[in-house]
């Protein structure tokens, strides 16, 4: 049986970075606070927990002085940085360049939205295509003082003031072809008003999802490892799901069912963005046993 790890899985630059960012700051002092979980994998938060790293929430840090913490890839509301210089916090902002270019963009819409009102004008309805609740999207929010009004799928669209002009954005992790659904379903439904919409999705995902799909298609046997946690690894599972039904997803080695493949010759290993490759490594050396446990 022949195991092989999709290359083009495990994290994108913006984990990478958040990560090297945590353990240079605990290879130097043996302790350091993060905002939320540095990243959506239980496996790889435990492994810096080792290290020293301490997950916090934010009551968490409107409590705590004279720290340092790390913010992750996914980005902050402007709320948590006043927070932080009121308590003497010192900020390791790991935002991913993507999702920090994506809050100006909307702050810079939402200021000038602002001074058409101020000049008896009504400033558009800006809109995130993007999961309720999602730190990423929480912190695109916040960069609209709590006015943006955020949709999930195409039914969201029905909460829309449809009248008014509209601005729409997408969360970077977010499926291309589901953004493009958006889009066209407001076009159709749209009567009055201006609409303005932005493909503001990371290539580095998207261009991910067709080089797994094939990876998947190449394979008799996909295990997708994932973090329960993880809207990236989700969606990515369901576009390999698609084009191979013997696709299965874990979030850890030991939920391997040897049964899943059973009598393949080809089994392929994928993750998400949020996925490291130790755990990948851990899977793949899990399944290639089961090759060596069984009769020849």
């Amino acid at each position: 049986m022949t195991v092989e790890i999709d290359s083009n899985s495990g994290f994108c630059f913006g984990v990478v970075t958040a990560i090297k960012k945590a353990e240079e700051e605990l290879d130097n002092s043996g302790q350091l606070y993060c905002l939320g979980d540095i990243v959506h994998n239980a496996g790889e938060v435990e492994r810096l927990c080792g290290k020293g790293l301490q997950t916090i929430t934010h009551d968490d840090l409107s409590r705590l002085k004279d720290v340092k913490v790390l913010l992750r890839a996914h980005g902050e509301p402007p709320q948590t940085y006043t927070t932080a210089a009121k308590n003497n916090v010192e900020i390791i902002d790991a935002t991913c360049p993507v999702v920090l270019q994506l809050q100006r963009r909307i702050k810079k819409a939402y200021d000038e939205g602002v001074e058409t009102e101020k000049n008896g004008g009504e400033k558009p309805l800006i809109v995130i295509y993007g999961k309720n609740g999602h730190a990423e999207v929480n912190g695109l929010v916040g960069q609209t003082n709590g006015e943006a009004v955020v949709i999930q799928d195409l039914d969201g669209i029905s909460s829309l003031d449809l009248s008014r002009d509209i601005l729409l954005y997408s969360q970077t992790t977010k499926s291309l072809e589901g953004f493009r659904h958006v889009v066209e379903e407001i076009k159709r439904r749209k009567t009055e008003g201006k609409f303005e919409y932005f493909d503001t999705i990371c290539r580095q995902v998207s261009n991910r999802m067709e080089k797994m799909r094939e990876f998947a298609r190449n394979h008799e046997a996909v295990v997708f490892v994932s973090g329960a946690k993880s809207s990236n690894g989700k969606v990515l599972f369901e576009k390999c799901l698609e084009v191979n039904p013997r696709t299965y997803l874990i979030s850890e080695e030991s939920q391997l069912n040897p049964e899943w493949v059973s009598g393949v010759e080809t089994v392929g290993i994928c993750g998400a963005t949020s996925t490291p490759l130790w755990l990948m490594e851990r899977v793949a050396e899990r399944i290639r046993s089961y090759g060596e446990d069984s009769p020849r």
